[in-house]
């Protein structure tokens, strides 16, 4: 009697080792598995691939977006978000020199106002006078007054 007791609890340790390990094993397959199907859909929306097999159950969707996938493939050209950028910040290139005063710029005096040069020009809404705030001796000089 004691002796069966000590062998069935022998066979359940060893069957649950053996199921720890079966459950391990499926574990790693999800994994697996799961890894391969993500890196074949970013494949696929780069426009790496135009295969869509890895969605196996979906053979509608297959056939209506390989149409679109093989314009993507064809087009070969930046990308939408590529696109944008580009036409608000520019090409990139060379930046420096803009700025120069060359020949055309120096002598092209259409955007030149004499009245807003050199703060001369009349301030509207704040009168002519520039700082209302007295210097620091005449402050020192009210101070001592009172």
């Amino acid at each position: 009697m004691i002796l069966e007791r000590s062998e069935k609890a022998k066979k359940l340790r060893e069957q649950r080792k053996f199921g720890k390990k079966v459950q391990i094993e499926v574990i790693q397959k999800r994994q697996k598995e799961k890894k391969a199907m993500m890196s074949a859909v970013k494949k696929y929306q780069k426009g790496m691939t135009d295969k869509l097999d890895f969605l196996e159950g979906d053979q509608k969707a297959a056939k209506n977006s390989s149409d679109a996938s093989k314009k993507a493939v064809a087009k070969k050209g930046p990308n939408a978000k590529r696109k944008y950028k580009d036409q608000k910040f520019g090409f990139g290139g060379k930046k420096s020199g803009k700025k120069w005063n060359t020949k055309e710029s120096f002598n092209d005096v259409s955007g030149f106002r004499a009245k807003m040069a050199h703060d001369k020009g009349a301030r509207k809404g704040k009168g002519g006078k520039k700082n209302k705030r007295p210097g620091k001796s005449v402050r020192r000089k009210m101070k001592g007054r009172s």
